[in-house]
Order: structure tokens, then sequence, then C-alpha cells
């Protein structure tokens, strides 16, 4: 497997080893950066894909990047997100329902709060074969909608910035 984007891989001395994004930057920070290609926001890198795949292609691909699918933890970045998107497509993010039980969770562990994410109005549904979020415009606003996994969409990876 290929990914879109190549991105090397460095390490800090006291850098954890996961991709996530929760942790801080380090305290002494001289310079940060991002892989060619990705949009700086904050403290992350996030790459938007214009390959259609599933939502496990998606993180994969995220994955094999060090990153992980879009997890949203503001609305000022949602709005950063959103105004780089193309509204006739829809975007996978790292949200799922893998047990089809309402129990929805961020793939990088971050609690989730259904008061703190932005579902369009009506969503999430309670269709049993919709388990994966995605972002799209409806009526020309963002909003996450729940949808099957195992259809084809546009992503958005998201890693912390390199800091040197």
């Amino acid at each position: 497997m290929t990914s879109e984007i190549t991105y090397a891989e460095v390490r800090f001395k006291n850098e954890s080893k996961s991709s996530g994004t929760k942790s801080e930057p380090p305290a002494e920070k001289d310079w940060s950066c991002c892989p060619k290609g990705w949009e700086p926001f904050s403290l992350n890198c996030y790459f938007i894909s214009t390959k259609d795949k599933n939502w496990n292609e998606s993180e994969k691909n995220c994955s094999g990047m060090k990153a992980h699918l879009l997890v949203i933890n503001t609305k000022a970045e949602q709005e950063f997100i959103t105004g780089k998107l193309d509204k006739n497509w829809a975007y996978f993010v790292g949200l799922s329902d893998p047990e089809g039980t309402g129990h929805w969770q961020w793939v990088d562990q971050t609690p989730y709060n259904q008061s703190a994410t932005f579902w369009h109005p009506g969503e999430p549904s309670s269709h049993p074969d919709e388990r994966c979020a995605a972002l799209n415009a409806r009526w020309q606003n963002w909003g996450l909608n729940d949808i099957p996994c195992g259809e084809s969409h546009r992503s958005i990876c998201k890693v912390m910035k390199i800091y040197l």
C-alpha cells in the first residue's frame, strides 16, 4: 500500500511514539513545520485527500503517513478545515460507531461528547448501517453526517506539527 504523501518520521528525545494530537508543543520551540502538501493550523497539520476511499482505507492511508483521520476538537478547528474543503464532496473524519449501537468514538480516543460535535440537524440518524462520520455541506452549511463505512469518499488526516 502506498500513501499519498511520504511523511518523514522525526522523533525527539522525550517525544511519545503516538501520532496523537493531545501533546503540548516543546516549551522552547524555535520553529514548526508540516509535511509538504499539508495545511498548518494551531498545533496540527491537516492533509485533505482528493482520492475516494472507504472509511477503513482512509484511516489506513492516514496511519501510513503517521497521522489519523481528523478528530475535531473545537469550532475554530472545524471552521478552518471546512474553509479548505470543496462543498461538492464529503470527507471522512475519525469518528465511528463500530457496533452500530450509538456509541460514537474518535480514533485517537478523545472522549466523545455529542453536544460538542457538529452534526447536521437530525444526525446521527438511527440507520444501523451508518456507522462512520463524514463532513459534508448541506444547503451550503458544513456538518457531520453518519454514513455507511463502505462508501467511498475523500478524507482528512491530522497530525501534530513537528517542532525543531
